[in-house]
Order: C-alpha cells, then structure tokens, then sequence
C-alpha cells in the first residue's frame, strides 16, 4: 500500500509517498481503507510528537495524519461494534496513522459511522474542524443565547466553530478576511467582520466568549481589541490553549449536526495522497478557506 512517510522534522518536502507493508489488525482493532483525509498535523501535536518519537528526528519513519474516513475492510479478534463494508470518520489521535491507503484503530477508538449524504471528503473535513471546535466552545460553557465572536471564521475550526456556535442559539459574528466575508455569513454567521479592513471592534460591542480559531502565531489590530472585549465573566480562547481531548462522546455530536444538515464540511482544495508536497506547501500559504483534503483518485482507489 501507499503511505506517506515522515523521513525528518521539516518543510513538507521531508514527506515521500513510498509503498509499505499493509497493517493486520490487532485484537479489537479494525482495517480501514482510507479514502480521505485531512493534510497537515495541527501545530497543538508538535511538542507530544517529538517527546514520543524523537526531539531531533523520528526514530522512526512514521505515517501522519490524524482524521479519516473510509470503509471497515477488516475486523481483528473480538471486534463487534462495525461490521466490514461500515463507512466510517474518526479521529486517530497520536497513533496518526491516516496519510495511508490502510490503517488499523481500535473499535473503542474516535470512530462513528458515517452520516448518510456525507462524501469521503466531506466527513475528513467536519471531523477534524468539529471536534477541536466542540472542545473549546464546551470548555468556554457555550449556551443559547450568548455572543460569540470567532476569529479565523473561515479556516478548518472557524468554520465549524460558527456553524457549531449557531446552532446551538448562539449570536454568532464572524472575523475573517474580505474573500471569506459572504461564506462565513452563509454558515450562520449574523455579523462578519473583515479584519484588514477594521482596527478595532465597534464602540460597546461585548461577547459572552471570543475564540482565536487562528492561534497565537498570527494576530492583527482587530484581534488584539477583541482579546478585551468581554462581558463581565466572558471567556477568551485560543487554539493554542492546550492539547484538545477528543472523545466519542464529541464525535457523536458531530455525527448528530450533521445528519441534521447543521455541520458542513468547507474544503479548499482535493489532492491525491501523492501530492501531499504541494498540498502542504498550499496550507502553509495561509490563504485557505476551510480545508485542504488528500483523497484517492478513481485511478487509485482499488
């Protein structure tokens, strides 16, 4: 099988697409074939990486990526939650394992049958965006009716963030670029906001929570001025707070939004798994909208 394989710390050119050897599920553990998946390990993963695998380099060659999607091609012993043929999403946490054609995660794992009317590359992209934004807008106590601003609408977590946020009766205004304006709106925004074109937030405004879906790395003026624009016992967020927990619990709501038409995967741009060079050089421009998916190719999916 294909995989892309991680030969050092670096610029995306240190990923090569070679052929390894296919994995054979363990006790409890399923086979997927992977037919999406989301480009680029999330900055958050970078120092538990390298304290499990190497502070320099890799000690090992090791296969990325942290969301899927795909079909149960094989049941290990014991396996009774998915049968084969299941068209499941997940989440594989720190065994990555996903820039694969195969990879194997336990049945007790991030994992849930896919929602009907979803695509492969649908489902790899509400997945990662939704639960990382379901984690920090429950650790803020999101509730109904409360102002919520979103900075970095229109990236991975952002958009899922607005959408999320909305449907739960949250006020919801949008922070992003001019580009992103009318599709940030389109996900339930009531207000967007263009940060290259506004300093500051209007006289008075407050919000219940202001979530960075950015992180810290990158800021402007408008951003600076929402740090401080708190009602009296608001919460302020960043992605860059901690390493999220994701759980199956979160996961199950996410499969609940989006059976429900309420969580809509925004994708950028498909690659093929041997392009994930230039999809990664792609990401890194920061100029994406939602996300960026490596899917297989008709020509490749046997």
């Amino acid at each position: 099988m294909r995989a892309a394989i991680t030969t050092a710390y670096g610029p995306p050119e240190v990923l090569e697409v070679r052929d390894v050897a296919r994995p054979s599920p363990r006790s409890r553990e399923v086979r997927i074939r992977v037919i999406a998946r989301r480009s680029q390990l999330p900055l958050q993963l970078l120092i538990p990486m390298r304290l499990i695998l190497g502070i320099r380099r890799p000690r090992r060659r090791p296969i990325f990526g942290l969301v899927l999607a795909g079909d149960v091609e094989a049941l290990g012993p014991g396996c009774s939650r998915f049968d084969v043929g299941d068209r499941v999403f997940g989440y594989t946490g720190l065994r990555f394992g996903a820039h694969a054609d195969y990879t194997c995660l336990p049945e007790t794992g991030v994992l849930a049958r896919m929602p009907a009317g979803l695509t492969y590359a649908d489902a790899a992209a509400i997945v990662y965006g939704g639960l990382l934004a379901l984690h920090f807008l429950m650790k803020a106590k999101l509730r109904s009716g409360q102002r919520v601003l979103v900075y970095g609408a229109s990236g991975a977590i952002g958009t899922a963030a607005v959408q999320i946020a909305s449907a739960r009766g949250a006020d919801v205004t949008g922070v992003c670029g001019t580009s992103n304006l009318e599709l940030v709106r389109s996900l339930g925004a009531g207000r967007v906001i263009d940060y290259t074109a506004h300093d500051s937030l209007p006289d008075g405004d407050r919000y219940d929570i202001v979530f960075d879906a950015v992180g810290k790395a990158k800021s402007s003026p408008l951003k600076e001025h929402a740090r401080h624009a708190l009602t009296p016992g608001g919460t302020y967020l960043s992605v860059d707070d901690g390493t999220p927990a994701t759980t199956q619990a979160q996961l199950d709501a996410i499969v609940d939004l989006a059976s429900q038409g309420r969580l809509k995967a925004v994708i950028d741009r498909n690659y093929p798994l041997e392009e994930i060079v230039e999809a990664n050089r792609y990401v890194e421009t920061g100029h994406k909208r939602g996300n960026v998916i490596l899917d297989v190719m008709p020509s490749s999916a046997g």
